[in-house]
């Protein structure tokens, strides 16, 4: 098991009082079901797990009675070893979102209070994509809204990654001493960062790909992992989404690499295929989105907060929200490329998707500032405080848009700004300039 931030939310959860059934929810594969598992045999003396993904049976638990007392019953009738005892058993329930019934047991189970439940789910709302003649009553159980608390879950974030790869906290805390006082990083500490940065681009933070990656240390054991996780996203499209959208989803999704290998990186739908509009594939983007499986970006009409205020919703890009897999679906070659040091490819996409990548993660909402004429600010981001823009530079040298806002506070209303590439802290009047290994530690809004 690797260290992972939800066994902080679990902890925090389980020492509330009268909580409420928690739902986990992320893409496939980002480690919902190992960090609950774990998290539960070793806070309960008893632990009921259900996986209703492997085993369809166990949906006919729910099909009758959702009261308490009948459906401990019927579980423990169920499975063998399966016991409930008031105060000591956790009910997890896996993949939930392939037995609508249990969802919303879970308004009973709240009500009844004796047992502690956590569910994950990897897709779910995606059945509210179907028509009424593709849905079946199953489909329409009814939500338990206000009798269940959500949290997402995402694949490794890169401090886990950090974690991982044997940095501890300490080394963390000197980091944000480093950021906080704008001082150098020790030049021992900062190669074995850069080094560490280059790897998590191309492995990501999907666990299985991580473990691979540590265990054998060969590349192709990793991308034939990420292969396998793709490859899984493309039959979660074919199974869940409705039967006229199949088809528009995979072209969305297969498009993205050859979108943000643009030189305009704005998600052009007539860039799916010749002659396509919004209306065909506005739904299919927000079904990959609502799995999970990536972020959009969105243009801001002005440089001031709130960002998502001032975002317009028809102007965008879309990142994947995990970059090893990104870097999985790019042409062959660009993972060695990039562990030799080379993030300048495909037009700055690989290192505009490692930004989107750790702010994605870190929970923020993603905004950019582009207009006519040619300035473009690479993201835009809430930080102590202000509007500040954050520019990605895979080399040294001038960001000319970050300049010419700096220069007109006035106009722009941006007094401070950050450029995070391949150097180590310094600082040029409003301009801080950080490594790239720094931006997950920008937490403060």
């Amino acid at each position: 098991m690797y260290r992972r931030k939800i066994e902080e939310t679990l902890q925090r959860w389980k020492e509330k009082d009268g909580r409420k059934p928690l739902v986990i929810k992320g893409c496939r594969q980002c480690g919902k079901t190992s960090s609950v598992v774990d998290f539960a045999r070793r806070n309960y003396q008893y632990v009921v797990y259900l996986d209703f993904h492997e085993h369809k049976v166990y949906k006919t638990f729910f099909a009758g009675s959702l009261d308490v007392d009948t459906l401990t019953l019927t579980i423990s009738a169920g499975i063998k070893g399966a016991k409930f005892v008031a105060g000591k058993t956790c009910l997890v329930l896996d993949e939930i979102q392939e037995c609508p019934n249990a969802r919303a047991s879970l308004k009973y189970f709240k009500l009844d209070g004796r047992y502690d439940v956590i569910c994950t789910g990897s897709l779910l709302g995606v059945n509210g994509y179907k028509t009424k003649d593709e849905q079946n009553e199953e489909d329409n159980a009814s939500i338990p809204v206000g009798f269940e608390q959500i949290v997402t879950m995402y694949p490794m974030d890169f401090e886990e990654w950090l974690w991982a790869n044997g940095i501890e906290d300490q080394h963390i805390d000197y980091l944000s001493n480093c950021l906080k006082n704008e001082s150098p990083v020790n030049e021992g500490i900062h190669q074995r960062m850069r080094d560490l940065l280059l790897r998590y681009v191309v492995v990501g933070g999907m666990p299985e790909a991580v473990a691979a990656f540590l265990k054998t240390n060969n590349m192709n054991d990793v991308l034939e992992v990420q292969h396998g996780i793709v490859d899984t996203y493309k039959a979660d499209m074919l199974k869940y989404a409705r039967q006229d959208d199949k088809t528009r989803i995979r072209e969305c999704f297969d498009s993205i690499p050859a979108q943000l290998s643009k030189e305009n990186k704005k998600f052009q739908y007539s860039a799916i295929r010749k002659g396509g509009r919004s209306a065909q594939y506005l739904g299919s983007l927000q079904w990959i989105e609502d799995a999970g499986i990536i972020h959009r970006c969105y243009n801001t009409s002005i440089t001031e907060l709130p960002l998502g205020g001032n975002a317009l919703p028809d102007v965008f890009k879309v990142y994947m929200a995990d970059i090893g897999l990104l870097v999985s679906m790019l042409e062959e070659g660009t993972a060695w490329s990039i562990l030799q040091g080379n993030l300048h490819g495909y037009k700055g996409a690989v290192y505009e998707s490692l930004a989107a990548d750790i702010l994605g993660k870190m929970g923020r909402k993603l905004y950019y500032f582009q207009k006519e004429g040619g300035l473009e600010l690479d993201f835009l981001i809430r930080y102590k405080g202000e509007c500040c823009p954050l520019e990605c530079k895979a080399r040294t040298g001038n960001a000319k848009s970050l300049q010419t806002v700096l220069k007109h506070p006035e106009h722009y209303h941006i007094h401070h700004a950050i450029k995070v590439g391949d150097y180590n802290i310094g600082r040029n009047d409003a301009l801080l300039t950080i490594p790239f290994y720094m931006l997950f530690l920008l937490r403060e809004v």
